[in-house]
This record gives C-alpha cells, sequence and structure tokens, in this order.
C-alpha cells in the first residue's frame, strides 16, 4: 500500500504537469520556463527539480500524463456500447479534442526524437503505438463485422491518424466550422476511406 507521502509527491507532480502543460498550451514547448511553471505554482524553480530533473524531464512526464489520458479515454471508448461506426466517431471526436485543445503537447508527441534522449524516445514511441492500436482494433472490429472493407488497414489507420494530426496546423476556434462540425465531417470521411 503507498505511503501518504508517496501519495502527496505524486499529487504534487500532477498539478505541476497540469499548470505545464496549461502554459505549454499557450506558450509553445520553447516558452514555457521552468522560472514560470514555477511562479504558475507559487513554487522556486529549485523545488521543481525535486520533482523533475530538468526541462527535458518535466516536458516528457507531460507528454506521458496526455497520452495516457487520451488512451484511457479511448480504450473507456473502444470498450464501451455502439456499433462500430459509433464508436469510431467518439474516437475521432477525442482525438481531435487532443489535437486541438492540447496542441502543443501533441506536437511533441508528434516529433519525439526533436525533444527527448534516446531512451526517452524509445518509451514514447512504444506508447504512441499503443495509441495507434487503439484505431487498428475499431477498424479490425469493422472489418470482422462486415462494415468496413479496408484492403490495407495499417495503411487506412495511418492515413487517418494523420489527416487528424493535422488539424492542429489549421484549426482556429472561431474559424467557419465549429470543433462539432469538423468532428462530424471528419468522422464521415474516415469511414468513406475504411468502405
Amino acid at each position: 500500500m503507498m505511503k501518504l507521502s508517496e501519495m502527496k509527491i505524486i499529487k504534487k507532480k500532477e498539478q505541476i504537469l497540469a499548470s505545464a502543460i496549461d502554459i505549454i498550451n499557450r506558450r509553445g514547448y520553447s516558452g514555457a520556463t521552468m522560472e514560470e511553471i514555477a511562479a504558475e505554482l507559487l513554487m522556486t524553480k529549485g523545488s521543481l527539480y525535486y520533482y523533475f530533473k530538468n526541462k527535458s524531464d518535466l516536458m516528457y512526464q507531460c507528454h506521458n500524463f496526455v497520452l495516457s489520458q487520451a488512451i484511457e479515454e479511448l480504450e473507456r471508448i473502444l470498450n464501451g456500447n455502439g456499433s462500430v461506426k459509433e464508436i469510431l466517431h467518439k474516437m475521432v471526436a477525442a482525438h481531435i479534442e487532443y489535437a486541438v485543445e492540447d496542441k502543443e503537447t501533441f506536437n511533441i508527441i508528434m516529433e519525439p526524437k526533436r525533444f527527448y534522449k534516446r531512451e526517452q524516445v524509445h518509451l514514447v514511441l512504444k506508447l504512441r503505438k499503443s495509441y495507434e492500436n487503439l484505431f487498428a482494433q475499431i477498424i479490425s472490429r469493422g472489418i470482422e463485422s462486415g462494415e468496413f472493407t479496408a484492403k490495407e488497414p495499417s495503411i487506412a489507420r495511418m492515413i487517418i491518424l494523420g489527416a487528424m494530426n493535422w488539424i492542429q496546423q489549421w484549426y482556429k476556434p472561431d474559424g467557419k466550422l465549429s470543433k462539432e462540425q469538423l468532428t462530424d465531417l471528419y468522422s464521415e470521411y474516415v469511414i468513406k476511406i475504411l468502405k
């Protein structure tokens, strides 16, 4: 069983990660400094180093935090009720939500070699593979049920994820279409790719 002191450390780390993610999403990776993160939490910069070795370690943990949350959410959706198309629609909606709302953190996910050490890159890619695999599972389920007929499911999955990741490059909250309208359009096109 976990000690109270260990639970407090985990809780504090999660608080720091949430603030860091918020700052990264507002100011970008290079604009988010350890000083600013510490100031937002009313901590000293030195006390941040009790929880994280350096900025790279903090960014790595932010990445893992966001991607782990996304994986948990997609697993819940995948194991929930609904047709294959309905489940895929919910997965697309969740992905777009992360891509748009956690844009800068998501950028780090797209280019891990730019931000992390070699041993961290291996772990990042492994976590990313787990995420991709959830889309592979719903595509396989659709093929088995006869709802999808993708000739090359892995290529279809890569096209779908690539298209959804690109949304963060051009999406504007005050644009012509709302996030919900975009999600509906993406889902419609994704399903066409798989039919």
